[in-house]
């Protein structure tokens, strides 16, 4: 076999219709798009458009809001913040803060503040402070002889 012996399956490729070049070809004229009326037309885009009948997406209730002040938390598990302490890239004996979460890099960004939430197991004894914390987070920190405190975003 070679380059020029390559062919695809029979009925793989399919030609294209070359519309509006005459009557002979059975596409000719119109084009097979009927006569008149908009969508006869060339730059036409009635996505959604009923025929003046109410639309759908109009018809149907609305649901739900957005609180538009909203506070966006960057989220950090304990299993987490247990593994950075065991990899040395944070010090437990210091004030786990924020700033040194980000430092290490397990936070990407702070956003509105750091929520601390459970997953995972925590067995280091360190003082964590950072803008929000889950209950069970709390009790985790609090049971592995640490403590965790929620301060209030700057």
């Amino acid at each position: 076999m070679k380059l020029n012996e390559l062919r695809d399956n029979p009925g793989a490729v399919k030609g294209r219709k070359r519309v509006g070049r005459g009557p002979g070809s059975g596409k000719g004229k119109t084009a097979g798009r009927g006569i008149k009326g908009q969508k006869s037309r060339s730059g036409v885009a009635i996505n959604g458009y009923e025929g003046g009948q109410m639309p759908i997406y109009m018809r149907l209730p609305k649901r739900g809001f957005n609180k538009p002040n909203r506070k966006e938390y960057a989220v950090v598990n304990l299993g987490l913040i247990q593994k950075f302490i065991d990899a040395k890239k944070i010090d437990a004996k210091s004030p786990i803060t924020e700033d040194v979460l980000v430092a290490s890099g397990l936070v990407r960004r702070r956003k509105d503040g750091v929520r601390v939430l459970a997953k995972g197991e925590f067995k280091a004894k360190a003082e964590i402070v950072v803008t929000g914390a889950s209950k069970a987070a709390v009790e985790a920190v609090e049971k592995a002889g640490g403590a965790l405190k929620v301060a209030a975003a700057e």
